[in-house]
């Protein structure tokens, strides 16, 4: 199941408006503007939307989402504003 995690710590579960798949349009909402995918390295093959402009525009730092993409990230890179976690088959 998809969820958002935002910046606050809460995690809220959500489905694609279609049933299968996240529009673009879907995705722009969710994270406040332009989206990057960036793949998690885990076994479900999941990926997370983030904000592609995030740092440039000052969102807040997102914890949950940064934990979550440590293995990832390069050492004390971080993960900034809401963003979506999904299968990759999701994205549309």
């Amino acid at each position: 199941m998809a969820q958002i995690i935002k910046t606050d710590g809460q995690i809220v579960p959500v489905e694609p408006k279609n049933g299968t798949d996240f529009q673009l349009d879907e995705l722009q909402q969710i994270v406040g503007g332009y989206v990057q995918l960036f793949p998690l390295a885990n076994e479900a093959g999941e990926v997370m939307v983030m904000n592609e402009d995030g740092k440039i525009e000052g969102l807040p730092m997102n914890h949950k989402a940064t934990e979550l993409a440590a293995k990832r990230l390069f050492q004390g890179d971080y993960i900034v504003g809401n963003v979506l976690v999904c299968e990759t088959g999701q994205i549309n």
